[in-house]
């Protein structure tokens, strides 16, 4: 590594110690306050981030207005701080201070009880809405420690801190890059592995299945593994419920595999159906998930790019266009 890697190696590990030391010293509540606050902040500067979200909001609810598609996109940044906020406080947290502001849904609660009885493995499908990182955080310190898919980052300083907080209670990472035995072995033994599959892919990693009504490259790991170990697909979500005042750890029913006798085919349905489940839980909570990550930049051949000037700029032009790239006069 060059001497200008390093510094700027040490100054990240430097920023991330101070972030994360400075917030855990403050009470819980001061600490959610603030990172609440550094989400206002960041939605009013985040100018390239913004348009990303705006534009990814273009793409999923074309029915609704600017104006809605900015609360939803400020909610996004506000849900952001206030999981920075909850992460810092990982170090001194305990079962029974994590039971004061998260509690499980009753009714599915059953749907866990029923994935454990298959003897199988689980594969917690999840997506980056409401607080992913308390979600398996949680989950271990109340006594069920599982492992999770990550890409660890590029600053092994900083991703040792990261993994020092999430892997406290037991849970144990896996690097994403080279995972397929591990979670095969994993699974086989009747193991719960969490994985977030909302996120962008590249084609030889994923398959073009519907989201929000437009192709989306998506990961097909989850399929290639469900599909090797018989395990159950049990999608899982944490959110924030205002109302309550505190994180309600939702799981749907088990994902029932499809199994046609193409392997190929398999996959692309099973795919498409764990991207429909994730697509379900952002309608129910589309202010809390990631919208500034570009999840519809891998394009099908032949298909043209839908970021870079967003449909409202194309309208106050005069122009309009479809989510084919066609251009029309408004």
């Amino acid at each position: 590594m060059s001497k200008s890697g390093k510094v700027q190696t040490t100054l990240e590990y430097a920023a991330v110690r101070a972030l994360l030391s400075g917030f855990g010293a403050l009470p819980r509540s001061v600490a959610v306050a603030t990172g609440c606050g550094i989400g206002h902040i960041a939605y009013a500067l985040a100018g390239g981030l913004k348009r990303t979200g705006r534009r990814n909001l273009e793409l999923a609810f074309p029915e609704l207005g600017a104006r809605e598609h900015a609360r939803i996109l400020r909610g996004s940044f506000v849900s952001l701080g206030r999981q920075l906020g909850e992460f810092s406080q990982f170090p001194r947290a305990t079962a029974e201070s994590l039971r004061e502001f998260i509690e499980y849904d009753p009714n599915d609660v059953l749907h866990l009880y029923e994935a454990r009885e298959r003897g199988k493995g689980i594969i917690f499908l999840t997506s980056h809405l409401g607080a992913w990182e308390l979600l398996s955080f949680a989950h271990s310190a109340f006594g069920d420690p599982l492992s999770f898919m990550v890409r660890p980052v590029d600053n092994l300083r900083v991703e040792a801190v990261v993994e020092k907080y999430r892997t406290r209670f037991g849970n144990k990472s896996i690097d994403k890059r080279a995972a397929a035995r591990t979670a095969l072995r994993l699974l086989r033994e009747g193991g719960t592995l969490g994985i977030l599959a909302d996120l962008n892919t590249h084609p030889h990693e994923g398959v073009f299945v519907p989201f929000f009504g437009h192709p989306a490259c998506t990961t097909t790991g989850v399929a290639v593994l469900a599909l090797r170990t018989n395990a159950a697909v049990l999608p899982v979500c944490a959110p924030w419920d205002e109302s309550r005042g505190r994180f309600v750890f939702h799981g749907e029913p088990i994902i029932e595999l499809v199994r046609t006798g193409d392997h190929a085919r398999d996959i692309e349905i099973n795919t498409a159906r764990f991207a429909a489940a994730i697509e379900r839980q952002i309608r129910t909570y589309p202010d809390q998930w990631l919208w500034i990550h570009k999840r519809w930049k891998t394009r099908p051949e032949g298909e043209p790019a839908l970021y870079g000037i967003s449909h409202a700029a194309q309208k106050s032009d005069g122009l309009v266009t479809d989510v084919s790239g066609n251009v029309t006069v408004d």
